[in-house]
């Protein structure tokens, strides 16, 4: 039968009874069932406690399929009907007599409730009795009647059960019309009959219940609470009750959320269900005799079922995660410090609750995030004596709650929470509303079981703290919607009609009336006269104001962004690949406000990003502008099809979709919806599409001031791919504007002015208490407009017809209008403040606008300024006389010009009433002067709601007005901010050689676009003073500061070129001849500098803040946590009870971090089911509100456009050959290459022609003897002159080229696929054995000779002349590079034009694993860690002693194999590891041949009989890399004493040994050579400049500065003629034994010419004057002893000098 229960039934034989009942009773007339037996009904207290057998695994329910042709889809019956509530809530459903509707739940979609009509008879009634076994039902959807059996009905309407089916199971709830008329879910249908009971209980503080009642009355409702609730699940499952209690939609309705199963929660505990336990009354009438909805803080235990009056309590979560501490794991406790010993007691726990309620203040409200770290502090420091037990806790309870003075009570119960809950609601009750004031704001209920086990809840009382706890557990929708319910059904009527009344009690209607009438049709001057004067108003509509007269540090977050693009090319995940993309195309996606959409458009008309990147003509970017800006609302899907159309069409384009705003709107698409007007989940359906994803040509840029919603755990954002705004401390801005931020704010009140900037009405605030204590039913929002609306109204009358106000508005609202009133009566351009007023509900936002415009017209200052609503939904709305006033300040010509952005209001004096759920992101004008956000209150307990809103605020002003306590040290000292993010600057030198050209010219006048644009900054010159009593010199200066700006007439003529602009009256007027440099570029209108800083100033906006708001904002002043502290937004959940304290001190770098760890996403969030994996083409920028990241972005789109050009470009050297046309050596045209012998014959040219020793000389002519260039001392080489050529196919790349063709030249290889070999041999030169080592990759070892045993290398393999192989380069190729293992051009695969060829790169032995990781494939000769200060020469040097060693191995080991030593390939090549392009050349007056000179290598290596060869024919192009490369050492002192860096002059570089000098952190050999090319003419006075008495140099040249001979001392080496010459100097550098004592003789000096002989140590000094017999011709003196000026570890090298006889 599909309902019987197993044992109920007493015996088979019954069953032919119970049909005969069924069908009487159904066939009966009257109401009442009329059973036979009365075994056939169900017996509650026979109920198993589990309607499921969970002895064996659930069978699924065997069943027939359905009959062809039915509907099987969930929620629809068999007959296609849909049967879902949300579907039937307002559709006309007949039900017959005696039926009822019911709620059945699916377990396939257990998200929905299914309508039924079931015969009531065989449903329990109150008290859970009654029920007729059996069923009778009908389908709501197709109409079927007549269904007797449910397992019958559950096939119809499709519940596809796997257990057998039972009503008792499946039908859950009893269907009611709400107060609209809407069908909703009611209340449980009780199919277990309740045990109800009662607590009584004295009053007092601390009180002991023992007796307990048996309640008799019937019961309307019950909730029931489980044992353990977890926040997410408690938050998820009482919002929606709370909202039900505030919009009292079912008054005693039944509400059982432990049904309620909320979606699983990975890594929470899921409530488990409890038995029934204690049920408690909710008094009737409770908020309305005490005028208090109690809040019921859960705690630890069993929680009591509710039932009556459940709408007047509210049960929070708030602080239950707090007393969860053992449910962390040991992951989670160790990261935090602690171990599971250090966790508290539920006694510890009791006490830290009541300390923490005690200790708060009387208008603030306990927060989860404050009370966690008390929490965590306690368990981190331990018990600090024996534990509470449960016999002492009641006393030291007492004691504790003792010192709040009344306002914390403790009550004591020894049966159960219940008992405490219902007598301290049931004493609330009754307490005469004269006695409430004694009523304490907490009572902390205690529970001592006989088993020892305590359990405890907080039962807030506090009218305010109840009021404001219970607000803010409902999101910005929820209250949204309660506000909109509230006016919608009349709730306010008794306070609206308060509100009818003046303060003095006059009507307020007929007192403007009256004041209209004895103005008649005169109105108040619009500007430059005072508010008593008045003129018609026809006059005023007429006047026009006269004309008017006439960005910080973009560039390094830009380049942040393009480092960080181009460090996901390098990542070696193949998810982008720049080198493939020849253009940048974007688009914009901006949250649904239309002038957000049209500020947006403006920057990027200001930008001309749109003619940099070429994607529009000159002549159509200012009319194509908006199509690359779409707005998430309805149209966006058909937008951004059209997108990803030229997405996929243009392969080669590199697209990037930037999504601003993006902590706006994070709902998932599963969860979107329409909520509150505003379209929900669009931001998920089409960032996070998988064709975005997907999209190898697209990056995705999401912008936020606030990210923290996007740094969970489940962030789809990478931590690498974040950029954060830098530290506005460190960076210069133009025009002496630093950024004024949040912290900023908080930071002023330590200024000590009389009137800061972030205020706090506090009168505003008292008169708000009193009515919420006469309001209760009320939101707070709903009493706080209309006393605001008042406030505004009566101070428009107070200073213009009823002076007598004045006492009843409060100062600071005083203050604002009259500001806004006066200030533009002093000038004759009518200029004025902004006063923004923040009203989140659009209602209440037009019932302000409706309010105060009849105020202003009523009082005749329709002219005076405007009030406007602020609507996303909505363009911005002025009057005729107002848009021309805005085009006469902006000299435009176009009549149909209006304002399209808040920017546009530049001067106008108004009253803007911003509404919307969230601010979006709209930058306000400099004229912006109050931000009054005195409704932003308890409602916005997470940080980036309530940060968001002071955001409004934030702007750039001048330096200089701020305190000097600031300026000077604050700004210096203070912590970086979070958003002064200290973000990580990475290496930006390359990128700044390659991408610093000179803009366009359709930008160079609006370079930053929107550095500043987004920053509206306040341009009063006062802080905060009234107007009235300025100066009137002053109030001239804001006349001119306020003046509206001109931007581009274009904006206004649509005519006037890109390039053409105006003069504005307060910023610096803009010029298409601006500096082409990035730095030079100008802010945009909203925060351009003033033109003349001597006499306007931009000073920071005041804001007036909520008691609730200002408390966190200056937590230092009230010592409460700061807004940092609280919960990032409202998406995300803490992910754990306990953790360390934000970081909020440091950069947004480490809050990103911390947040990563420490929240998770909530299930509606759109990271919920994320991928586990970071979406590798996405980056984040984050950075302050209103600081510049529009500016940023669109910089960096250009700079990207640049980039991708430039990969298709090089810098190279552009510079002509050095001639010598005294010593130039006429081209020889001998045979073809490679006659080895014709090329002997062929002399050495001793002239150097390379560029790079071209210096300039101050005129002075180049000298040269035997081919060496003088060089003065001290001379610093110009920078050399280069050109940008693009690449061909053949060029070679740095390790950021990646491509199809290359990839095996350069990809990864495992290690293991390297072998480590070392190779010895022998060097003359240095007189001992050198051991080199090479790592060759597997692929190369056929290039190498090894021993039999293959361990030993031996050679490496040379081909012979007569090989004939066309595909492979003979001659081997050394490359020898420092400091350039990513930008060396290292990769020749394409220069070789795929030839096989053998590449060495020579590399010094530090980084050696630097190279490895980059070039895997390549071979790596390792020098000798001798040689890591070593310039390039030395490693030439090993290069040219390898060669010839290898050649002298290769000769012999194919001599041994017939083949004739010469025919073995002699020849290697060097190159530079910059040499990127090369091609056969036709020698002409153009010159730039092929040249590798390097002096010294170049001279001994001539002279040892070796062939040096350069190709006539031969152009190579060396590209420019400011990167690494063998550059000079940074000479320094060894022991900094000083933080700022000491000068060091050449004369220091060396001393006189064992003296008392300042030692240099340098190579010995650097300094020297530094110190002998500075001072070397004081060294060598008779060779200075003398060529025909050189400076005679054996074995080695130094540079010298006056002209040298080379010698070399090996025998049978190739020197110069030296007959008849007298050489004006001796330079010994470090000789070895071929240089003897008869050698030197046979050179000639004149008298006192100049002998220096350098060594490695004093001793070596002295052996060598004795060996060559020096002091037979040479005198010297003991202090002509020089060293380096190193310590002694660094090995100094020494020096004689002395003078020929």
């Amino acid at each position: 039968m599909g309902n019987s229960y197993a044992g109920q039934l007493k015996s088979a034989r019954f069953e032919e009874a119970l049909h005969n009942s069924i069908e009487a009773s159904l066939r009966s007339s009257s109401g009442d069932p009329q059973p036979v037996f009365t075994q056939l009904y169900l017996q509650p207290d026979q109920y198993p406690s589990n309607l499921e057998d969970t002895s064996s695994p659930p069978l699924p329910y065997l069943q027939g399929p359905p009959p062809d042709g039915c509907c099987t889809i969930d929620g629809f019956c068999q007959a296609g009907k849909d049967l879902r509530l949300v579907s039937m809530a307002t559709e006309s459903i007949e039900v017959p007599a005696g039926f009822k509707l019911v709620g059945a739940k699916s377990p396939s979609i257990p998200e929905h409730i299914l309508v039924c009509a079931v015969d009531k008879r065989f449903l329990p009634d109150e008290n859970g009795k009654n029920a007729l076994l059996g069923f009778s039902g009908n389908c709501v959807g197709c109409g079927e009647k007549g269904f007797r059996y449910f397992t019958e009905f559950s096939n119809h309407i499709n519940l596809k059960l796997s257990t057998q089916p039972k009503k008792q199971k499946h039908l859950k709830y009893h269907l009611v019309k709400n107060s609209q008329g809407a069908l909703c879910k009611g209340t449980l249908i009780c199919w277990k009959g309740t045990t109800l009971t009662m607590c009584k209980m004295p009053c007092g503080t601390v009180v002991t219940l023992t007796k307990r009642e048996r309640l008799k009355r019937s019961i309307q409702s019950i909730i029931r609470f489980p044992q353990w609730l977890d926040s997410t699940c408690c938050m998820f499952q009482y919002k929606k009750y709370i909202h039900v209690m505030f919009c009292s939609f079912f008054p005693g309705s039944l509400l059982s959320l432990s049904n309620q199963q909320p979606p699983l929660v990975s890594g929470v505990i899921q409530p488990q269900p409890i038995t029934a336990g204690e049920t408690v009354i909710i008094p009737d009438n409770l908020l309305n005799s005490s005028g208090v909805r109690p809040v019921l803080l859960i705690g630890q235990g069993t929680l009591p079922y509710f039932f009556g009056n459940v709408g007047d309590l509210v049960v929070s979560p708030l602080l239950v995660s707090c007393y969860k501490g053992r449910e962390l794991n040991e992951k989670t406790l160790a990261s935090l410090g602690m171990s599971a010993n250090q966790l508290l007691t539920t006694e510890t726990m009791i006490l830290l609750t009541l300390q923490y309620l005690a200790r708060l203040g009387m208008e603030q409200i306990p927060l989860r995030e404050e009370f966690e770290q008390i929490v965590l502090k306690a368990m981190l420091c331990g018990p600090n004596g024996p534990p509470v037990s449960p016999a002492q806790l009641p006393w030291l309870a007492r004691m504790e709650a003792s010192v709040s003075g009344g306002g914390v009570q403790v009550l004591v119960s020894h049966g159960s929470l219940g008992e405490g809950i219902s007598e301290s609601l049931r004493s609330l009750s009754e307490t005469p509303p004269q006695q409430q004031q004694c009523l304490p704001n907490y009572v902390l209920i205690i529970c001592t079981s006989k088993s020892g086990a305590n359990e405890f809840c907080v039962l807030v009382l506090g009218k305010y703290q109840s009021r404001a706890l219970a607000e803010s557990m409902l999101t910005t929708n929820e209250f949204l919607k309660e506000i909109s319910y509230e006016l919608i059904t009349g709730k306010v009527s008794v306070l609206a009609s308060h509100f009818q009344s003046t303060s003095l009690g006059d009507n307020m209607d007929k007192q403007l009336v009256r004041y209209q009438r004895k103005r008649k049709d005169r109105v108040v001057q619009p500007f430059q006269g005072h508010l008593t004067e008045y003129i018609h108003s026809q006059e005023a509509a007429a006047m026009v104001p006269e004309s008017g007269p006439g960005e910080p540090f973009l560039s390094l977050v830009a380049r942040s962004l393009l480092s960080q693009v181009c460090a996901i090319a390098d990542s070696g995940s193949q998810s982008l690949d720049l080198g493939r993309f020849c253009k940048v195309d974007f688009l914009i996606l901006v949250p649904p406000s239309h002038v957000l959409v049209h500020q947006t458009v403006q920057r990027i008309r200001q930008s001309g990003v749109l003619i940099d990147l070429g994607i529009e003509d000159a002549s159509l970017a200012l009319q194509k502008s908006e199509k690359y800006v779409v707005r998430l609302d309805a149209e966006v899907h058909t937008k951004m099809e059209a997108f990803m159309r030229k997405v996929k069409q243009n392969p080669y384009t590199l697209f990037v979709l930037i999504h601003d705003n993006s902590h706006v709107d994070l709902t998932s698409a599963l969860s979107g919806s329409v909520c509150h007007g505003e379209l929900q989940g669009l931001a998920d359906r089409v960032v996070n599409c998988p064709e975005v994803l997907e999209a190898i040509n697209l990056l995705v840029l999401q912008v936020s001031c606030f990210p923290f919603t996007l740094q969970s755990r489940q962030s789809r954002i990478s931590t690498q791919n974040e950029v954060h705004w830098p530290n506005t401390d460190d960076l210069a801005s133009p025009k002496d504007l630093v950024y004024f931020g949040l912290k900023d704010y908080s930071r002023s009140l330590q200024w000590g002015v009389a009137s800061p900037i972030l205020r706090c009405d506090d009168a505003f605030e008292r008169m708000v208490k009193t009515l919420l204590e006469r309001h209760p039913h009320l939101h707070s929002m709903v009493i706080r407009s209309y006393l605001l609306i008042q406030q505004y109204t009566e101070a428009l009358m107070a200073l213009t017809a009823a002076p007598s106000l004045r006492d009843h508005v409060t100062p600071q609202t005083l203050a604002m209008v009259e500001d806004l009133l006066s200030i533009p009566g002093r000038s004759r351009h009518g200029c004025g403040h902004m006063l923004l007023v923040r009203v989140p509900s659009l209602q209440l936002a037009r019932l302000a606008q409706e309010r105060l415009e009849e105020a202003r017209d009523k009082l005749g200052l329709q002219y005076r300024f405007a009030v406007l609503l602020g609507s996303p939904a909505a363009e911005i709305s002025l009057p005729v006389h107002f848009c021309a006033r805005l085009r006469a300040w902006r000299g435009c010509r176009n009549e149909e010009w209006v304002p399209h952005s808040y920017e546009d209001l530049e001067g106008l004096p108004c009253i803007v009433i911003l509404t919307g759920k969230d601010p979006l992101g709209e930058t306000f004008p400099r004229s912006l002067k109050y931000c009054d956000l005195r409704l932003i209150d308890s409602s916005y307990l997470t940080r980036t709601a309530l940060e968001q809103e002071v955001g409004l605020a934030c702007s750039y002003v001048t330096h200089r007005v701020i305190p000097e306590m600031k300026t000077a040290a604050g700004r210096e000292e203070r912590p970086t901010d979070d958003e002064r993010s200290s973000g990580e600057t990475a290496d930006h030198d390359e990128l700044q050689m390659e991408l610093e050209r000179p803009p366009s010219n359709a930008s160079a006048a609006t370079r930053t676009s929107g550095s500043t644009t987004e920053n509206g900054v306040s341009s009063s010159s006062v802080l905060d003073k009234p107007s009235s009593h300025s100066d009137p010199s002053s109030s001239r200066n804001i006349m001119d500061s306020c003046s509206s700006p001109i931007r581009f007439k274009q904006e206004c003529d649509s005519q006037a070129p890109s390039s053409s602009a105006t003069s504005s009256f307060s910023s610096a007027s803009s010029s298409s001849s601006s500096s082409s440099s990035p730095g030079a570029q100008k802010p945009s209108q909203s925060t351009q500098a003033p033109r003349e800083c001597n006499r306007t100033q931009v000073f920071p906006r005041t804001v007036v803040l909520s008691r609730a708001a200002y408390a966190l904002l200056a937590p230092e002043m009230l010592g409460q946590p700061s807004s940092a502290s609280l919960l990032p937004h409202a998406d995300v959940v803490w992910s754990s009870p306990l953790r360390p304290p934000v970081p909020h001190a440091l950069g947004g770098a480490e809050q990103s971090l911390y947040y990563r760890q420490w929240t998770t996403a909530r299930q509606h969030h759109a990271d919920y089911e994320g991928p586990a994996m970071p979406h590798s083409r996405r980056l984040l920028l984050s950075g302050p509100p209103q600081v510049g990241k529009t500016g940023a972005y669109l910089q960096f789109l250009r700079i990207l456009f640049r980039m991708l050009i430039r990969l298709l470009e090089v810098d190279v050297y552009d510079e002509e050959e050095l001639e010598d046309d005294k010593s130039k050596v006429p081209a020889v045209s001998g045979p073809q290459w490679p006659d080895v012998e014709d090329v002997r014959k062929l002399p050495f040219d001793l002239y150097p022609h390379d560029p790079k020793f071209r210096y300039s000389l101050n005129g002075t002519e180049l000298l040269f003897y035997y081919g060496v260039p003088c060089f003065k001392a001290e001379e610093e080489p110009l920078k050399r002159n280069t050109v940008s050529v693009r690449l061909s196919l053949f060029a070679a790349h740095n390790a950021f080229h990646h491509c199809e063709q290359c990839h095996h030249y350069s990809e990864p290889a495992p290690l293991s696929d390297c072998t480590f070999h070392a190779f010895t041999f022998c060097s003359s030169m240095l007189g001992e054995e050198v051991q080199l080592h090479f790592i060759i990759p597997k692929a190369k070892e056929p290039h190498f000779v090894f021993s039999q045993q293959g361990s030993h290398l031996e050679s490496m393999r040379l081909p012979l002349i007569s090989d004939k192989e066309c595909n492979m380069l003979k001659s081997p190729i050394f490359t020898p590079t420092t400091g350039r293992q990513e930008h060396g051009l290292l990769n020749i695969y394409h220069a070789m034009e795929g030839a096989e060829h053998l590449h060495i790169l020579v590399v010094k032995q530090y980084e050696m694993p630097l190279y490895r990781k980059y070039w895997p494939n390549h071979i790596l000769l390792v020098l000798p860690a001798m040689f890591n200060n070593s310039g390039v020469g030395a490693a030439r040097f090993m290069i040219k002693e390898l060669s010839y060693h290898n050649l002298e191995l290769e000769r012999n080991r194919q001599e041994e194999q017939g083949v004739k030593r010469q025919d073995v390939w002699p020849f290697i090549v060097m190159m530079d590891d910059s040499c990127v392009l090369w091609n056969t050349h036709q020698p002409g007056p153009e010159g730039n041949r092929f040249t590798c000179e390097e002096v010294d290598f170049n001279l001994r290596a001539n002279s040892s009989g070796l062939l040096l060869c350069r190709f006539n024919h031969f152009s190579i192009m060396k590209k420019h890399i400011p990167i690494g490369g063998h550059k000079d050492f940074l000479i320094k002192p060894k022991l900094m004493r000083l933080e700022t860096p000491v000068r060091v002059c050449a004369s220091q570089y060396v001393c006189a040994p064992d003296s008392e000098h300042t030692l240099l952190s340098a190579p010995a050999q650097f300094l020297l050579e530094k110190f002998l090319q500075s001072c070397s003419h004081r060294l060598f006075p008779l060779a200075l400049c003398n060529s025909a008495n050189p400076v005679l140099s054996i074995d080695s040249y130094l540079n010298l500065g006056p002209q040298t001979c080379y010698m070399s001392s090996r025998p049978h080496s190739v020197n110069v003629d030296h007959q008849g010459v007298l050489f004006g100097g001796l330079l010994l550098y470090l000789c070895d034994s071929f240089v003897i004592s008869s050698l030197l003789k046979k050179f000639n000096f004149l008298k006192g010419a100049t002998l220096c002989v350098i060594c490695q140590d004093r001793s070596s000094l002295r052996q060598t004057i004795v060996r060559l017999e020096l002091e037979d011709e040479w005198q010297f003196r003991l202090r002509d002893e020089f060293q380096t000026a190193n310590c002694s570890e660094d090995r100094p090298l020494y020096f004689l000098t002395g003078r020929h006889i």
